[in-house]
């Protein structure tokens, strides 16, 4: 078989096939939602297998830490060795909360920062949230631009959002919305909960309920494709599965491990 900088040519993938995978490999780990607040207590790490089209783009991983007694979500996305040859991934998400129960049952977001590093593009962004005054900081490290801006009593970054998400009740046919500070814009996010279904994985097999969040903001939630969530009907709601539909074929991150 011909190759390409030692790609094989049936692996080959277009620069902007290739960059929206990419994206969703940040973007997986910024729509999974944790345990509900009865099973908040202590850490958590899943691990993924995302694949496309069949083929294995890369590893992410979603941990909550217990940081000096406060809850910090991580989350990682790095791409396999095949795709690094010629489109590297190394992103790095982190979102540390505060005990906010009264208002939220996982507390709110206190500060965000987002450090992605995907082929030649850099990104490096930051919020520092002041619910008591209703407002959030906005800062690029790279461009030092920094501006602030109003938000609502209950505004959720885009990796706590779902958090928030997860731990509220999910019924078939209703949807249920969350508000999100993403791309210098205040979002309310709808989250349709589709169905009831059986899946198997490496893992076993688990009832869970399927979700659909409708993307509406225009940074790492720009999605031109549906993008859909399996959630372990329980308490806990471990996502499972993730399936972000393309253009051409899908992307689809399966739970491979982890500690939950």
């Amino acid at each position: 078989m011909k190759r390409t900088k030692g790609v094989p040519r049936g692996l080959r993938i277009s620069k902007d096939r290739l960059k929206s995978s990419c994206l969703f490999l940040c973007l997986v780990f910024l729509l999974v939602f944790s345990r509900s607040s009865s099973a908040f207590t202590g850490p958590e790490k899943l691990v993924f297998d995302l694949t496309w089209t069949g083929i294995k783009a890369g590893t992410p991983t979603l941990e909550t830490v217990n940081d000096k007694g406060r809850t910090k979500i991580i989350s990682t996305a790095r791409s396999a060795k095949w795709v690094s040859l010629f489109y590297t991934v190394d992103d790095r998400v982190e979102s540390l909360l505060r005990d906010e129960q009264a208002v939220s049952l996982i507390g709110l977001p206190e500060n965000y920062r987002i450090k992605l590093r995907e082929g030649r593009h850099r990104r490096d962004k930051e919020l520092i949230f002041d619910h008591a005054n209703s407002r959030v900081t906005f800062i690029d490290h790279i461009s030092n631009e920094r501006k602030i801006f109003k938000i609502g009593g209950t505004t959720f970054d885009p990796l706590t959002s779902f958090y928030y998400v997860r731990g509220l009740k999910l019924e078939v046919g209703k949807s249920v919305y969350v508000d999100v500070f993403d791309s210098k814009k205040l979002w309310n996010v709808e989250v349709q909960v589709l169905r009831r279904e059986k899946v198997k994985t490496k893992l076993g097999e688990f009832d869970t309920v399927v979700i659909k969040p409708l993307m509406k903001s225009e940074g790492i939630f720009n999605r031109k494709g549906d993008v859909y969530i399996w959630l372990t009907d329980d308490k806990k709601r471990v996502p499972v599965k993730l399936v972000s539909k393309l253009a051409v074929g899908s992307i689809t991150a399966n739970l491979t491990g982890g500690t939950f």
